[in-house]
């Protein structure tokens, strides 16, 4: 009988983690307390809240509770904690190397603007890495629901401050909202600086979603991406190019993409080549860090250690890390799987 190994102690780069959504429980209920928030009631009790985006009440319902969440992030040092403490908790899980995403224009409002914002943001993480050890960098987001223009000055700004520790552009919020090609401008923008494009597609709706990351952004890797599965020639797609899916199983769940972890088609993509990198999306609001990820891939989908450990490595190699830190990753998940 094979020996079972522990998730927690395989080596592995955390790439889709959102800001405010990275933040511990605990972590919400003393801010708010700090700063007098009253919390919706689904945000302060002991099991994560019950959601449901497959329609636009339940991605209202979503969004809002974020809202709330994020309003209590008023000060840097609110923004110093939870980036240490999410690095704190990848570190616990395994994680090597983080790419954590953030809209800076939604923190704007109470950190003295956008480029404050952005830079107390960058000064976090860099502080959290020299800290705790961890490889960490910024993914800078623009927001579907609002004006391209606005996505267009995100991806300058992010160009600007390449050199600090962002890395790449991503797209995020309700895909059933905005064109993707509404956002060309700002890939190119954000790509000819020599960021990722990272966008979301293929969560809420369907393969077109993704295709049209691929076609009009030029995705170097899709946030989640799951719903490839429902096309064989797109999942081929994917796997010629080697474009990286960021697949969130528990989040999959929790937003009722599907109905149950086993039915997450990670073994359609796995099989098909698709290259995965497993993340926890928003852990305050799913429940669940990286490592459940990985026993997710275990428990409802019959992956092997070997196979996990092709998981780990699928997700150093579509991380931006650079190649040393790639090698010692590398190198540490063959040590896990050889014991």
């Amino acid at each position: 009988m094979e020996r079972v190994r522990d998730v927690r102690e395989l080596p592995k780069a955390h790439l889709h983690l959102h800001f405010t959504g990275s933040m511990r429980p605990t972590t919400l209920l003393e801010l708010a307390d700090k700063y007098g928030v009253r919390l919706p009631e689904a945000l302060t009790g002991a099991e994560p809240p019950k959601l449901r985006a497959t329609d636009e009440r339940g991605w209202f319902r979503f969004q809002r509770l974020y809202d709330a969440a994020r309003s209590c992030l008023r000060e840097p040092e609110d923004i110093q904690r939870l980036v240490r403490e999410a690095a704190e908790e990848d570190l616990r899980d395994g994680s090597g190397w983080l790419e954590i995403q953030v809209d800076p224009t939604s923190y704007a409002p109470r950190l003295g603007g956008l480029i404050p914002a952005l830079e107390i943001i960058l000064d976090a993480v860099e502080s959290a890495s020299r800290e705790t050890g961890l490889g960490m960098r910024l993914l800078v987001a623009a927001n579907r629901m609002k004006h391209p223009l606005d996505a267009r000055t995100l991806a300058r700004l992010a160009v600007r401050y390449a050199d600090r520790g962002i890395v790449g552009f991503g797209l995020s919020n309700d895909e059933r909202r905005g064109m993707a090609r509404d956002f060309d401008r700002a890939f190119s923008i954000a790509r000819d600086g020599g960021l990722l494009a990272a966008p979301h597609g293929g969560e809420l709706t369907g393969p077109a979603s993704v295709r049209d990351c691929l076609d009009d952004l030029h995705a170097a890797r899709i946030g989640h991406g799951v719903r490839a599965a429902e096309d064989p020639r797109l999942l081929k797609r994917l796997a010629d190019r080697g474009v990286t899916c960021e697949v969130c199983p528990a989040s999959n769940v929790a937003l009722g993409v599907y109905e149950k972890p086993e039915d997450v088609p990670l073994r359609t993509l796995f099989d098909a080549g698709v290259p995965m990198a497993l993340g926890a999306d928003d852990p305050l609001l799913f429940g669940s860090r990286l490592a459940a990820q990985y026993e997710i891939a275990r428990r409802h989908h019959d992956f092997s250690d070997a196979e996990l450990a092709e998981l780990a490595r699928q997700s150093v190699r579509g991380s931006a890390a650079p190649v040393d830190v790639q090698q010692k990753l590398l190198s540490g998940i063959d040590e896990w799987l050889s014991g």
